[in-house]
């Protein structure tokens, strides 16, 4: 079987179903602009790069930018049908309009877009936070910017998306064509470790049992609640005598917006903090390893996000054991329930998020069934095998059916 990735930033949300696919033998491209690791046995093919566009430019721009995103996939597609012929199925993310001319290069070939998320004006993160203002000019700029998704789900067989809840983001019309199904996390990988170590820099080793308190995200931004989180850590520290919060993140913006003056949202939040720097850390980003280390020495894990993409490092902490603190937006309360296999607090509430973690540090044993209870949801709903197995179902029925009308 011939089958064909296509991604802008690399393998992303692929890579679990790609190993699997080439371990049994099956000829694998990753169609991509740029390149964030290589995976044996996976042929990559990149396309012309097109410059980064603000999202203050003016919306037809925009969206101009994702359709010349999509020719240039087209451009490579179009190159590797008439060299080899056409593939088996081509599986890729729709969001930055990669995905749109697709079948018209390959008409009769299956295709499946990746829905990640659908953006609005309502509901969603876009005017979450009542402090940012949603004027008409952003709501042209979201509906352009899911032109390109609309264009190409009209022409593909099916979507995937990764929870129920990103699924209901898209229209009601096009949903009975999505499946969910999670990209699966590795519970052999992700598992508790009473033995777990992990050195600080001044030579502190921290162990299951000790007061840490975790906080990850790929940058330290108000998306994904740090400002919030790091307040919390202020008032933990001075309550708890011995407690350690350890946040991990860039110093950029993955999501969301910059601050106008020109500073980082980190440093923008420092400022206005009172911390010991022994008991609060930035070690930055770290490796995969060391962040399963903290996952599986955490006495609490904070994960905060706006109504936006659910991470994969929340599902990877409850896979360890960690006992998730996270907020009460839908992303989060679709996996985890309050008191059941995890906590939950308002997104806003700084105060009630200290309060929680202090609680959960004062009486360790009460959340030793939370954190059974969140890796068992891992394994009931989210494990690596089982996702594949629905993945490889998902793929024979689409080249079961190649050819024929949308699936």
């Amino acid at each position: 079987m011939r089958l064909v990735f296509v991604h802008r930033r690399g393998i992303g949300q692929f890579e679990h179903l790609a190993r699997s696919l080439v371990a049994e033998g099956a000829d694998v491209t990753l169609v991509t602009e740029t390149v964030d690791r290589r995976i044996e046995g996976v042929r990559i093919l990149r396309h012309r790069a097109e410059a980064a566009r603000s999202e203050a430019e003016a919306p037809l721009v925009a969206s101009s930018h994702h359709a010349r995103i999509g020719m240039r996939v087209a451009e490579t597609l179009d190159a590797l049908r008439r060299a080899e012929g056409a593939p088996d199925l081509v599986l890729g993310h729709i969001g930055w309009g990669s995905m749109t001319f697709v079948k018209d290069v390959l008409p009769r070939t299956p295709a499946l877009g990746y829905c990640e998320f659908f953006y609005s004006a309502e509901g969603a993160d876009i005017g979450f936070d009542p402090a940012v203002p949603v004027d008409l000019a952003l709501r042209q700029r979201l509906r352009l910017r899911n032109s390109a998704q609309l264009v190409t789900l009209a022409a593909i067989e099916a979507g995937v998306s990764p929870t129920a809840w990103q699924k209901s983001l898209y229209p009601a019309a096009l949903q009975p064509r999505i499946a969910v199904c999670h990209d699966g996390i590795d519970l052999a990988r992700f598992r508790p470790d009473p033995r777990a170590t992990l050195t600080l820099p001044d030579g502190r080793v921290l162990r299951p049992g000790a007061p840490v308190v975790t906080f990850t995200a790929r940058d330290l931004e108000p998306y994904r609640g740090f400002p919030q989180a790091l307040r919390a850590a202020e008032i933990v520290t001075r309550r708890h005598p011995t407690a350690l919060v350890v946040f991990v993140g860039g110093d950029g913006v993955s999501y969301g917006t910059p601050r106008a003056d020109g500073r980082s949202w980190k440093e923008a939040a420092l400022a206005a903090a009172d911390l010991d720097p022994a008991r609060v850390l930035f070690p930055g980003r770290v490796s995969h390893a060391a962040l399963i280390r903290l996952f599986q020495i955490s006495a609490a894990h904070l994960y905060l996000t706006y109504p936006f993409v659910l991470s994969w490092s929340m599902l990877e902490a409850m896979a360890c054991g960690a006992l998730v603190i996270g907020s009460a937006t839908p992303p989060v309360e679709e996996v985890i329930a309050d008191g059941r296999n995890g906590r939950l607090v308002p997104f806003f509430d700084a105060e009630a998020l200290a309060e929680t973690v202090l609680d959960v540090l004062a009486r360790p044993d009460a959340a030793l069934p939370l954190r059974r209870a969140g890796r068992a949801t891992i394994a009931a709903r989210y494990r690596l095998d089982a996702a594949l197995a629905r993945q490889r179902r998902l793929i024979a029925h689409l080249t079961a059916r190649r050819g024929t009308a949308a699936a």
